[in-house]
């Protein structure tokens, strides 16, 4: 079962997602122990692995740190869901081998703890709680390539 974590707010920075004090690791278990930690101290405790994130504008803004795509996908987060990203963090995610969802309403359809189901070749988020069906535009087949061969250094080593 896939549960949103739901913050609805714009603007979490990549310090929110995870503290610089933290950033002296590339270790993705290490980093996921702390993430989110600072917008939500009980956030890791209460995700299961394969729960999504939704937020509002400007997810990822601040700081260009691949750390924090890290933290997300090492605490085990399927995919974030967020109206905007900040453009760095979103290429930072996809050269990491991360799908993210842009969604102008889920953050409003969305609530805290609901079940979600996500079809990303169809473009489609479902609500299982609330029975909505909410789509997004599926990322274009460049970005699916170098996310499917984990990131860009693989994409690229396979392409060579």
């Amino acid at each position: 079962m896939t549960r949103a974590h739901v913050y609805k707010r714009d603007h979490i920075n990549t310090d929110e997602i995870i503290p610089a004090r933290y950033l002296n690791t590339d270790n993705e278990q290490e980093l996921a122990r702390h993430c989110m930690e600072d917008l939500d101290a009980g956030f890791v405790k209460k995700l299961s692995k394969g729960d999504v994130i939704v937020a509002g504008d400007d997810f990822g803004c601040g700081s260009s740190r691949e750390h924090a795509v890290w933290a997300i996908r090492g605490a085990g987060v399927q995919t974030v869901i967020a109206r905007t990203f900040a453009r760095i963090f979103y290429r930072n995610a996809i050269d990491c081998g991360f799908y993210l969802i842009e969604s102008k309403d889920a953050v409003e359809r969305i609530a805290d703890g609901d079940e979600v189901q996500i079809d990303y070749d169809k473009g489609v988020i479902e609500d299982k709680t609330n029975s909505q069906r909410i789509e997004f535009k599926p990322l274009p087949d460049f970005a699916l390539e170098i996310i499917k061969d984990g990131g860009l250094l693989n994409h690229i080593k396979k392409i060579v």
